[in-house]
Order: C-alpha cells, then structure tokens, then sequence
C-alpha cells in the first residue's frame, strides 16, 4: 500500500506541476488574473461528484443493502478480510444485475460499501468470491478512490480552459490579433486534457494490480483470484448487451472491463489447459514461466482502459504464486 501512495502521490504532484506551469504561461500571455477561477470550477464538480458518488452508484447499480440474517455468508466472507485487513466493517450491499462483478465504493473508510452483483453470486465458488471481495476490500484499505477523485480535477482543468478559450474567444476582452493565441492556447489545453486523461487511467490501472496484491496478502491463493477473473470475463461475455449498455459509464468500479471480455476470453481460454473453467495452481505456474506477447492494438486498447490488460494482469498474479 506504501508504494502505491508514493506512485499515486508522485503523479498527483507531476500533473499539478503541469496545470500550475500552463496557468502561469496564460496568465503572462493574456495578463489573466483569474486562472483560480478554473481550479474553483473544477473543484466544485469533483466535490459534488464525490459527495453525490455513492448515490449514483447505488442507484445505477441498483443496489439494495443486505442485513447479516439475509446474507450471512456474505457477511461472515466480508468480516474476517476486514479484520485482516484492519479496516472498519464496510456495509454490503447486492446490486440486481446479472452481470457478474463486485465493486467497493464510499466516501472514507467509516463510509467504505462493497457490493456483489446477483450474477457473481451463481458463478464463483466460495474461494474465488473470497479473493474477489479481498480485491475490493483492499481498494478501500488504500484509499485509491480519493486519490483517482484528485487526480480527475487536472483533466478537468483544462477541458474548462480548452473550451473557453475554443468556443468563447470572441467574448475575450483583448485585440483581435490576440485570437490566434487564443485558439493555441485552447488546442493546447486539449491536447494537454487528452494527455493528462491518461495518467489518469494509468493511475487507475495501478491501483488494480495493488488490490490484487492486497487480496494475496489477505491470505487469497492467486490461483482463486485468476480464476475468478478468467470466470468473471467469461460471464460478462454471455451477460446480454443491454446489461453492459446500463453500467458502462460505471466500469472503473469493477474488477474487469467489461466492455473487453468477448475480446479477452479468447485469450485466457488459452491458460486453462485442461479445460476445465479454472486457472488452477499448476496452470498458473506454467503462465510465470512463459512470455506473453501483446499485439499493438493490445497495447492501445490498456492505453485507454481503466484496468490493466487481463493477459498482463493473470501473469503478474502468478509472480505471487508460492
């Protein structure tokens, strides 16, 4: 957890550096004074985005809040990782949606919610819902949600800038020779939103890989955990177009991008070499000690996902296999 907040921290401060040298450059340019102005806007939306977040979520996802007498299971699975993971009790909640995931969401680790939908219910055996939930334990356990929440203030930043400057130039108050400094300033400001957008996903990608590893130390087998990824891509596969449509603006919360499975399956159909729906120890194993080789389309579709590549992903998960 350590190093994820030094990479977290450390892009936060790389992305600040940048939004701070634009807004000066600006400023001497056109003699702004008000550049604050953007920082404010942008900050209003993320605090409204992060007050009203679990709202959304919740209403989104459909999600309906389980006591311990209906879920006890549940309740028991979710209790001793909290424990060991030395984090308050979340409050757990069932989304009604066939589509197969999990997802942990809430303010601060006293509002932490994790969620499983009805569709991973039927699908994962106990042991593969346990890595899982230890997954999204360990998402609240790090506190990643409050640092992506940050870092999505900088893209934001300079979409506002680009789009003043792009679309109300003829409202600036300077000469009309100014203008094509104008319209510069707004292409770069696009670029730089475009560009920033991506540390953004790069940070999100991180934090996966730690929760991974979160859930291996909460005493998960990597093996479960691979296995219920490679049945979690096979699930979302099946699962009918419709059910993704409804959550695709929330898939950052989930263990896989859902939107990629029929793409993946293919690929970790090739790890389960005696066919039978697992990745077990002996087959993950077999992956450490391979190469895996990624197509250029590979390589730009991870670029602009929030999860890591699943191929990557299942073989740094045998890096922990003992």
């Amino acid at each position: 957890m350590g190093m994820l907040k030094i990479k977290l921290s450390l892009l936060l401060i790389i992305m600040f550096s940048i939004v701070y040298g634009v807004s000066v450059g600006i400023s001497r340019l056109f003699g702004i004074t008000d550049i604050l102005f953007y920082f404010v806007l942008a900050g209003f939306f993320i605090f409204i985005q992060y007050m009203l977040g679990p709202k959304m979520v919740e209403w989104v996802m459909r999600v309906r809040y389980v006591s311990e007498s209906e879920a006890p299971n549940l309740y028991r699975i979710v209790r001793e990782l909290a424990h060991k993971a030395k984090i308050p009790m979340p409050r757990i909640g069932i989304a009604q949606t066939p589509l197969p995931n999990a997802f942990a969401f809430g303010r601060s680790l006293g509002d932490g919610r994790v969620c499983v939908t009805t569709g991973i219910m039927n699908l994962l055996n106990e042991e593969e819902l346990k890595a899982v939930l230890g997954h999204e334990i360990s998402h609240l356990k790090n506190r990643d949600v409050l640092f992506i929440t940050m870092l999505s203030v900088i893209p934001l930043v300079f979409y506002l800038i680009a789009r003043n400057f792009l679309f109300y130039s003829l409202f600036y108050r300077r000469r009309r020779e100014s203008g094509g400094y104008i319209i510069l300033v707004g292409l770069g400001a696009m670029i730089l939103y475009f560009l920033t957008n991506l540390l953004v996903l790069y940070a999100s990608r991180i934090r996966e890989y730690f929760a991974d590893r979160g859930s291996v130390e909460l005493g998960n087998p990597p093996s479960k955990l691979a296995s219920a990824l490679y049945k979690l891509v096979y699930g979302t596969a099946k699962t009918p177009k419709e059910h993704l449509k409804e959550v695709e603006g929330l898939k950052a919360f989930f263990l896989n991008d859902v939107s990629k499975s029929v793409r993946e399956i293919s690929e970790l159909a090739e790890l389960d070499l005696d066919h039978s729906g697992t990745i077990d120890p002996y087959e993950l194993e077999r992956l450490k000690k391979s190469k895996i080789k990624l197509t250029f389309a590979d390589r730009i579709m991870e670029l602009l996902s929030t999860h890591p590549n699943m191929l990557k992903r299942i073989k740094q998960l045998s890096e922990y296999q003992r």
